[in-house]
């Protein structure tokens, strides 16, 4: 049994943290929802200085860039096992093309969209981390379904335009199996089988639900907000092989399909 340490106990950290607990763990994390002030220094050190393993999955800071976790103490760091939730964009646009954990970031390559988050990902990386690279997080009262219901769903006419996503249970899982398991450091893609455009998923969700599906929008008509439309200038799909050989990873939810149903 080890004793985790969460900095961010957010949608998907919670429910590995409730993961581990099922396994006889401790588990103590920072955030709203947690048991330590991340700016009580004293408490996060003594936590530190207990915990056999320590996952972050904190983004950096809009404003500076910076990882928090990392800037704030990343130099009392003991040894321990290292984790980090980051995100599928640090391989920018590809252009639809398949990208896997031996594609260059764009932190590598120096150019791109979310160059903060690229930044801090290389950063867990040098560090020694085990760096779990998520797509589109999707689970229960997060997914197609909620947005259609709620008159929130768009269409987008991008033909070509391609991105994969994860079921959260399917991160708890890649996540558990590192954690409870000898597996080297580095980057683990955690996406489904399937990336798709996000229009068939929303389409499949509106007929799920029994419901017309949002109209048809060019770019340009559906005024997005920059950080909406940045997503949509982006085109690749996500490999997931590597977590499958070395974690023994397998997805409950492979595809969209058997993932929205399972929230019906």
């Amino acid at each position: 049994m080890g004793n985790l340490l969460i900095f961010g106990l957010g949608y998907t950290a919670t429910r590995i943290a409730d993961a581990m607990r099922v396994r006889g763990w401790q588990v103590r994390a920072t955030g709203s929802a947690g048991d330590i002030d991340f700016a009580d220094r004293e408490a996060v050190l003594a936590a530190l200085g207990e915990a056999s393993h320590v996952l972050s999955s904190v983004p950096p800071d809009r404003a500076s860039g910076l990882d928090p976790v990392l800037d704030t103490y990343g130099r009392s760091f003991p040894p321990a096992w290292y984790g980090y939730l980051s995100s599928t964009g640090v391989y920018g646009d590809r252009q639809g093309a398949w990208v896997d954990e031996a594609t260059p970031t764009i932190a590598e390559a120096g150019e791109g969209r979310r160059n903060a988050r690229a930044e801090a990902d290389a950063l867990w990386m040098k560090l020694g981390a085990r760096v779990f690279r998520l797509p589109g997080i999707y689970g229960p009262g997060r997914s197609a379904l909620d947005r259609v219901r709620e008159g929130k769903a768009r269409r987008i006419d991008l033909p070509g335009q391609v991105f994969s996503r994860v079921h959260v249970d399917d991160i708890v899982g890649g996540v558990v199996a590192a954690l409870t398991q000898d597996v080297p450091e580095g980057a683990y893609n955690l996406g489904d089988d399937l990336p798709c455009s996000g229009n068939e998923v929303t389409e499949y969700a509106s007929r799920l639900l029994g419901l017309e599906p949002p109209p048809l929008e060019t770019l340009e008509e559906a005024n997005l907000l920059d950080m909406a439309r940045g997503f949509y200038m982006e085109n690749r799909r996500v490999a997931n092989g590597k977590a499958k050989r070395v974690l023994g990873w397998s997805p409950r939810y492979p595809t969209y399909v058997e993932g929205l149903a399972g929230l019906i």
